[in-house]
């Protein structure tokens, strides 16, 4: 079994954040394929199969723990980055997009954190990233993004990625909340998650908000975040418009205030 390695770090930034990781002499930390973004020269860069927790182990087991990542929508590979040196060195992950990124302590949550699928950026070596289904016939048919889930186990740091502002709740035994799938960052393990229909036909044809949402059941902490991925990408698509022309969006100039702001029509 390895070893989780302690590392030490700092968080940089405010909309567009980084995370810098200080490794001692021999420490490693992995990161998700495109989450680099610089390190000191005696570090050592290695493409690894899987997440790193396998690599000892035969062919099979390192198939397995990258076929999970798969199943999540990410990389077959990661990155190990080592410090060859005889110092302390640093190296930095940087964000994909604005939000925040949130430093999580396995040990202090009872060794797993169940987390959106892309919300996973960097992790000290030992830290196990793999898949997280959920047991219910109504979450895995209607759950939409929150349907595989991923699960980070261990007992070292691991930093996540979310979007906008984050908000940390403390659920109480049987306090619950509902909430949009798409805005779940991560929760722990002990937190009750399920699906439910929004109901009412003019919620459902014109709310605008989706057909379910997520209930969150105590006792446990919940990760929220206000801007999902999905949610930014599906509003620059609607205001690129058709053929990438510009929807004035509460405008009565129409085409007329584009003319005057020089965009042409």
């Amino acid at each position: 079994m390895i070893e989780n390695h302690e590392i030490d770090f700092r968080i940089l930034g405010e909309e567009m954040q980084c995370v810098e990781i200080e490794l001692d002499p021999q420490e490693t930390a992995i990161g998700e394929s495109g989450s680099f973004m610089m390190m000191d020269r005696e570090i050592q860069m290695e493409t690894i199969f899987g997440d790193g927790t396998q690599q000892t182990g035969g062919f099979l087991g390192k198939l397995m723990s990258a076929g999970k990542r798969v199943l999540t929508g990410e990389s077959l590979f990661m990155t190990a980055f080592t410090n060859a040196g005889n110092g302390k060195k640093k190296v930095t992950f940087a964000a994909p997009y604005p939000g925040k990124i949130i430093p999580m302590d396995l040990y202090r949550h009872n060794g797993k954190i169940i987390c959106q699928k892309d919300a996973f950026l960097c992790a000290a070596k030992g830290v196990s990233v793999g898949i997280e289904f959920q047991r219910k016939l109504g979450t895995g048919l209607f759950g939409g993004e929150g349907f595989i889930m991923q699960k980070l186990e261990g007992d070292g740091m691991a930093f996540v990625h979310a979007g906008g502002h984050v908000i940390e709740r403390e659920l109480q035994a049987g306090e619950m909340i509902k909430i949009d799938t798409g805005c779940i960052v991560a929760f722990t393990q002990t937190v009750d998650y399920d699906i439910q229909f929004v109901g009412g036909i003019k919620n459902t044809i014109f709310g605008g908000e989706g057909l379910f949402f997520a209930t969150l059941q105590g006792p446990g902490k919940v990760w929220i975040q206000s801007l999902p991925i999905s949610r930014l990408a599906s509003r620059i698509i609607a205001y690129g418009g058709i053929g990438g022309r510009r929807r004035e969006e509460g405008s009565i100039l129409g085409g007329l205030g584009n003319l005057l702001d020089g965009d042409g029509v």
